[in-house]
């Protein structure tokens, strides 16, 4: 808890895939990223090694676009950076992703989750409970592909994580970067 002796500072970092493809007869699971989300990636992966959010694991949706992502966004940060590919983040909502993320050994203090809407952008505003107004406006008004939102909370593992809990450090878009 906030006041405890043994609390830490945890850093969630909540990254929504970037611009997929819709090619004819693919399955949604084996969608591509398209050009625009192949520029878009690189981007935030700069930006997060610019500001020093490395994250100590990264739990990546099995979905191809997702995983496209996530490679694009490594390639410019430090190696190495653990992680772990599941299907318990593809086509859920923000309870499952919670689920998910309480799991995390509560060593790790900087995470990233790279997943899809609607359940990154409604456990993004789960979660928010103060922050950055600017920050927390824009989130709140769209929450686009490659979008970043970076949270962090006082607690003595992930399992603290909870609504309202966490405040909005930043919230970042490609657009801002290009």
């Amino acid at each position: 808890m906030a006041g405890d002796r043994g609390a830490k500072t945890y850093r969630l970092m909540l990254l929504r895939h970037a611009k997929s493809a819709w090619p004819d007869g693919v399955p949604d699971h084996d969608r591509p990223l398209g050009e625009r989300g192949r520029k878009a990636a690189p981007l935030i992966g700069a930006d997060m090694k610019r500001k020093g959010l490395i994250p100590g694991l990264a739990i990546v949706s099995t979905a191809r676009r997702a995983r496209e992502t996530w490679a694009l966004v490594r390639d410019n940060l430090p190696p190495p950076i653990p992680t772990r590919e599941t299907r318990d983040i593809y086509e859920v909502g923000a309870p499952a992703i919670l689920a998910t993320i309480r799991a995390v050994d509560p060593d790790i203090r900087n995470l990233l989750v790279v997943g899809h809407n609607p359940g990154m952008e409604e456990l993004a505003h789960l979660l928010a409970g103060s922050g950055r107004q600017e920050a927390l406006a824009r989130m709140r008004e769209k929450f686009p592909t490659a979008a970043l939102a970076v949270l962090a909370f006082d607690g003595s593992s992930w399992e603290d994580l909870a609504s309202g809990r966490c405040r909005l450090i930043d919230f970042v878009t490609p657009r801002q970067l290009a």
